[in-house]
């Protein structure tokens, strides 16, 4: 076992490109290194060490990490993926002989060495073997923003940093709700963030810095930008203060409309449910709405899933103010704006549509007309991927005690089983929620048989729905959370053979439980 010390680990960053921005701390240690590691793209140039070359000392170790692949091809059995952890477990191996031999290692980082920084990989494999120290370095985006001397935000702006690598509906989605945001890693992704912020109507504003701090400095807006020849060490900024969208909230948990904010006619508010899941469930009604309104209001996982487009205003909240945002939609609507309320599913299912009627019973909306325009709910959906669990008569509730009393959810599941009705369950559970599927369930098996159908829909419609069909004995409160969905089944319930539950549409007076022995999950 060798004596020798352990070599110190550091992460060092060199700025944007400038090499009057590298820190003071960052060049002592440079100086004073006993090995300089540095990354390469596959055409063994590297800009980290071009940004620290005069700093660099005479017989000081160099290791060249060259990346085997950047954007291309690879036929690595793992894919471009599996080629780059390789590549980050062998250069770590490199570093790791060096730091054994109680060598002090530093790599050179362009930019921040945590911020989209390659050295990070290394990070994750050596920091906990050795003792390890980051220096930070100015960003990229801060360089572009003192470049094109474009405060980003202020006051209680949000600043979003974002990937151009992300998805053109997703980068749009994002960039509508926040007020500052600059995007990286373009290149060749340039043509569809440009698509994006156009759809998010943040073209006009957006600035292009190309280089920022190098001698080959641009700085032009982004509609000007030659598409072509976009490198990918550049940034696009578009700055908060600037931006047209969210000037009427100031508060996004709690919204409140300017008081400046007059005209003569009220606007007609609507109440647009969503459907369970992406946009195949959307009815064609409400597609058609979503698109002629220009404010759209609700909660937040609700109004990300509304297609961005300019001028399309986009007022996120929480999940427990339906009503102040009832109040915010419909004060938009008093002044004469376009609105639409969002909900998830049938907007009058436990849905936005009975907030949106609670406030209006202030008489300051007596001019507003509300339309809603229905949604597939989520019931549906989980009884449609079930067969026909529905098709009799059949009730739905929430275990939600959050707006009525635990003690009146209890008379109403004890008043469906006796009345022998199909029961949809909704808000089964939550984090704050854990024992109210227990009870519920004991509740129900003092009036049904232990072999009463049970259907567990989970994120129905979405990336990774499960259905299970199980039996009241045997369901599981602890597998139950928010995403789910039950549907009990009644006397008339049964499961065929393929897995299909179904409920009879006759009724011949008999409460007598279902009965089955081959329950299946299915996928």
């Amino acid at each position: 076992m060798s004596d020798t010390m352990p070599g110190r680990f550091y992460g060092v960053g060199l700025g944007p490109g400038d090499p009057e921005l590298i820190t003071r701390k960052a060049a002592r240690l440079i100086a004073e290194a006993d090995v300089l590691a540095y990354y390469s793209g596959t055409h063994g140039r590297s800009i980290a060490r071009s940004i620290a070359a005069d700093l660099i000392p005479d017989g000081v170790i160099e290791e060249l990490l060259v990346y085997p692949v950047t954007t291309g091809t690879t036929d690595h059995p793992g894919g471009y993926d599996g080629a780059i952890a390789d590549f980050y477990d062998e250069s770590a191996a490199r570093l790791a002989v060096h730091l054994d031999a109680g060598r002090t290692v530093v790599v050179l980082c362009e930019g921040d060495p945590l911020f989209y920084g390659s050295y990070m990989y290394l990070h994750d494999r050596l920091a906990p073997r050795y003792p390890t120290e980051v220096v930070p370095g100015v960003t990229s985006v801060s360089a572009a923003s003192a470049a094109a001397a474009e405060p980003m935000v202020r006051r209680t702006d949000v600043l979003t940093i974002l990937p151009g690598t992300l998805p053109a509906p997703e980068l749009a989605r994002r960039l509508a709700d926040t007020d500052g945001a600059a995007i990286m890693k373009l290149g060749r992704t340039f043509p569809a963030v440009r698509e994006a912020l156009a759809q998010s109507g943040r073209l006009d504003d957006a600035v292009y810095v190309e280089r920022a701090s190098m001698d080959r400095q641009r700085i032009l807006p982004v509609a000007e930008v030659d598409a072509d020849a976009v490198p990918y060490f550049s940034v696009i900024l578009t700055a908060g203060d600037r931006s047209p969208r969210n000037r009427t909230v100031a508060d996004r948990s709690r919204p409140s409309v300017s008081a400046e904010a007059t005209h003569p006619d009220a606007n007609e508010l609507l109440v647009v449910g969503l459907g369970p899941a992406d946009e195949k469930w959307l009815t064609p009604e409400a597609a058609d709405a979503l698109a002629q309104v220009d404010h759209v209001v609700g909660y937040g996982p609700y109004v990300d899933r509304v297609p961005v487009r300019p001028g399309l205003h986009r007022h996120s909240s929480g999940n427990t103010v339906e009503v102040d945002r009832a109040r915010f939609a419909l004060d938009l609507a008093l002044s004469g704006e376009k609105v639409a309320v969002v909900s998830g599913g049938d907007a009058g299912v436990f849905g936005m549509a009975s907030a949106v009627f609670e406030a209006a019973q202030d008489g300051a909306y007596a001019s507003v007309p509300i339309r809603v325009l229905p949604g597939v709910s989520a019931v549906q959906a989980v009884a449609a991927r079930a067969g026909a669990p529905i098709g009799g008569d059949f009730a739905v509730m929430s275990l939600s005690d959050r707006l009525k009393p635990w003690d009146v959810i209890e008379k109403r599941l004890a008043a469906v089983s006796e009345a022998d009705l199909v029961l949809g369950i909704y808000n089964p559970a939550s984090r704050s929620r854990t024992t109210q599927v227990a009870d519920a369930r004991t509740v129900l098996l003092k009036h049904r048989p232990a072999d009463t159908v049970v259907v567990i829909g989970r994120d129905v419609g979405r990336p990774g729905e499960s259905l299970e069909v199980t039996t009241l004995e045997k369901l599981d409160p602890a597998s139950i959370d928010m995403k789910c969905l039950l549907i009990v089944g009644a006397a008339g319930t049964s499961v065929m053979p393929s897995g299909a539950v179904w409920t009879k549409r006759s009724v011949d007076g008999q409460s007598a439980g279902s009965s089955t022995t081959d329950w299946t999950s299915r996928p």
